[in-house]
């Protein structure tokens, strides 16, 4: 599929999902992508942690790709660039905290010199084939969140990648109401815009308030050891912990490496240069109780992150009865019985427990109803296309959009390819799109003959047999519910399969095959009402 004399749009991922970001722009022959993210398994993908979308039609493309453009370094919109973008052969431009995040994971994979790592500075406009582009900051949960102005030669894209509005950001300057505004004079053919809080009817709040919350809430518990666990990323987060903890008096001691790169990265960028000195883990613990303020990872219920192993008592951090534990952040959707389990812990220890529906400790990063209708207000674009949500998250804010003025909105789903322009804009294919694991060190498809087998082998648990020509059987069962029943099954079972090849062809290897593999499965499901994968292996020669 290569553009012709026109504008394009197609997302592989995060259109009818919340992760997972790519996103493919087509003109005059060439494409250009935006963000390359991953999102991580859940139960659907049993021996999974990492999910990427599947690239193979920008793959089949790449001598058309001109480029992959970062909007900003959340995992989801960076985390598969270590794993494609040797693959795709194509420059990486990003600005410079996005950028050292980037080639971290690049050298971590040894492929930091195989990919071309183009750093923005200061915001400057370039070129890409068809396409001006030029970084427009916008305020979010990590340094350097920021939109794309992209200019085509049929009209400006404003691609906002994940934002909110916040007056007091306490890292970074976000555009002004001015600024976009202008951008909305210059005329905006496309708003490519963040859906994930369409449902929410009031703004997501400031950091500012944000650290007016921490500060009284950390200010309550005197005397008590405090530990405050929030995304590791979020440095204006960093920066406000630091400013609570000067207030309060407490030094402050950080737990979990993905903190130490954040703030090594951070700092290396211009940012957390009034950060406290921090303390190690060791005098955080000699520290009295209230003099103390611990950042750590693992709010998410991450079962190896340092809050996981606080509560189960295995870390150098030990908390007591009476001290607080404030969960500066929100559930990610999936995430809620790790969190849970995390917290029932801590409260059995006796430790007071405080999240954001108690208190002003965590806003989102993500828009609002009023933040959209007032964006919609300033840009007035004449399209509106829904990104970054689940299908009813896209629908709601095509309806917002609507019904806020702007002309039209387009609903599309990953793998659909919509014109933009010229003439009447909406969708008019579809092109491959789906979803890959990494499975151990192999990239496979998510739907692929080794997940869907241990799907059922999870389910189901799994049965093996061995015969020979002399009519000897073993059977054995992994994930069968017999305990104290299993050398009885094992017996019967044996018999069934010695007694099916006895009648089977024994000319024709498949029946005698088949024929073992349902007796297995017969005597499976009478003695524990379970339909197990069955293997047989014949030792016939």
């Amino acid at each position: 599929m290569i553009p012709g004399n026109e504008l394009l749009f197609c997302a592989l991922g995060g259109s009818g999902e919340i992760g997972m970001n790519v996103n493919l722009y087509g003109c005059q022959g060439k494409w250009l992508m935006v963000d390359l993210g991953m999102t991580f398994g859940m139960n659907e993908y049993p021996g999974v942690d990492l999910v990427f979308a599947d690239l193979e039609f920008i793959e089949d493309e790449r001598e058309n790709l001109l480029g992959i453009v970062l909007t900003h370094a959340h995992e989801d919109h960076i985390g598969a660039v270590p794993y494609f973008a040797e693959e795709l052969g194509v420059p990486i431009y990003a600005t410079p905290f996005t950028a050292r995040l980037v080639a971290a994971k690049l050298e971590e994979a040894g492929i930091l010199g195989e990919v071309e790592l183009i750093v923005v500075e200061d915001l400057e406009r370039f070129e890409l084939g068809p396409f001006g582009i030029r970084y427009v900051p916008l305020a979010h949960s990590i340094a350097e969140g920021n939109a794309l102005l992209i200019d085509t030669p049929y009209g400006k894209i404003f691609h906002t990648g994940d934002w909110k509005l916040d007056d007091e950001p306490q890292v970074g300057t976000p555009a002004t109401s001015q600024e976009l505004k202008a951008i909305g004079d210059e005329g905006v053919l496309a708003l490519v815009c963040d859906s994930t809080n369409v449902f929410n009817s009031k703004a997501s709040g400031s950091e500012g308030e944000v650290y007016r919350g921490l500060l009284e809430e950390v200010k309550k518990h005197r005397g008590r050891r405090v530990l405050v666990t929030t995304f590791a990323s979020n440095v204006a987060r960093l920066q406000t912990l630091g400013d609570v903890a000067r207030k309060t008096n407490r030094k402050l001691c950080v737990a979990g490496r993905s903190l130490d790169r954040i703030i090594e990265t951070a700092k290396a960028s211009g940012y957390l240069a009034k950060l406290p000195e921090l303390v190690d883990l060791d005098t955080a613990m000699d520290l009295p109780r209230g003099e103390v303020l611990i950042v750590a990872t693992g709010g998410q219920g991450e079962p190896r992150a340092a809050l996981a192993r606080i509560s189960e008592g295995n870390h150098p951090i030990k908390l007591e009865a009476g001290d607080v534990v404030l969960f500066s952040s929100r559930q990610i959707p999936g995430n809620e019985i790790p969190i849970g389990r995390i917290q029932n812990r801590l409260s059995d220890a006796g430790i007071v427990i405080v999240t954001d529906r108690q208190s002003m400790i965590h806003v989102s990063g993500h828009p609002g109803r009023p933040e959209l209708e007032a964006l919609y207000g300033w840009l007035r674009p004449d399209i509106l296309v829904p990104v970054h949500g689940e299908v009813r998250h896209m629908r709601e804010q095509a309806r917002l959009g609507l019904a806020s003025g702007i002309p039209k909105a387009i609903f599309q789903k990953n793998g659909d390819l919509v014109r933009l322009a010229p003439s009447h804009p909406g969708k008019f294919g579809e092109v491959r799109s789906g979803r890959l694991v990494l499975d151990g060190d192999i990239i496979a498809p998510a739907d692929g003959d080794a997940m869907v087998m241990r799907r059922r082998i999870s389910f189901n648990g799994v049965v093996s047999v061995a015969a020979d020509r002399k009519g000897h059987v073993q059977v054995a069962a992994i994930g069968l519910p017999l305990d104290e029943d299993y050398p009885k099954f094992v017996e019967e079972a044996q018999r069934d399969v010695a007694e099916a090849l006895s009648r089977a062809r024994k000319s024709d290897r498949e029946v005698r095959v088949e024929a073992a593999r349902l007796a297995a499965r017969r005597a499976a499901t009478r003695w524990s009402g379970k339909k197990p994968q069955v293997q047989v292996l014949l030792l016939e020669d």
